[in-house]
């Protein structure tokens, strides 16, 4: 009969301290949907109108949601899923193959890059800006971006770019009217 009582009162204990932690962060976790959320890459050559772009996927993720309004999240993105999508299949797959390697993100040594976002300010009840940290090949480093809020649809989007080299994606090439913008460009869609 004790062991009863012991174990309802740890039962109780238990969903009395869980409760109490749930009030005293008073945040909610929103998991992303990582099968419809998307981000679309583009890297430009840096002197003339043209570069690369394709598709990467959330791993997972998820919001957080404190008295009715995101107040941050954490998401991995899976660099195996990087693909490029601008040429044929076979240019596609080349370039693909070349961004995955050590010249870029090295993603046999790092599969996952991450965006922590510590902070938001709202402009209205759909805008804010978010301060967030991005990790890609270890390094870690601090971004900021615009997003807007659908709740209807419980969506949010954003675009933004980043300074690659600042993360050690150091390629260059050596014939200069093909070289690369140092700029990664990023349009994200996060659906609930």
């Amino acid at each position: 009969m004790k062991k009863y009582i012991l174990a309802f009162a740890f039962a109780i204990f238990s969903v009395a301290f869980s409760n109490a932690q749930e009030e005293i962060y008073g945040q909610e976790q929103l998991p992303i949907n990582t099968s419809k959320s998307e981000i679309k890459w583009s890297c430009d050559y840096s002197f003339y109108f043209s570069g690369h772009f394709g598709i990467v996927k959330f791993k997972e993720g998820h919001f957080l949601k404190s008295e009715g309004k995101i107040t941050g999240g954490t998401f991995s993105i899976d660099l195996n899923t990087l693909i490029a999508q601008d040429m044929n299949e076979e240019g596609n797959q080349s370039l693909s193959d070349h961004l995955k390697d050590a010249d870029f993100f090295e993603v046999k040594k790092f599969p996952t890059a991450t965006i922590v976002i510590t902070s938001i300010r709202y402009h209205d009840a759909t805008h804010f800006e978010a301060n967030a940290t991005m990790t890609i090949k270890g390094v870690t480093q601090p971004v900021k971006f615009q997003a807007q809020l659908n709740f209807e649809k419980k969506i949010m989007t954003t675009k933004f770019k980043i300074d690659r080299t600042l993360w050690g994606v150091n390629y260059n090439s050596k014939l200069k009217d093909k070289a690369i913008s140092d700029a990664i460009g990023f349009e994200v869609k996060i659906i609930l």
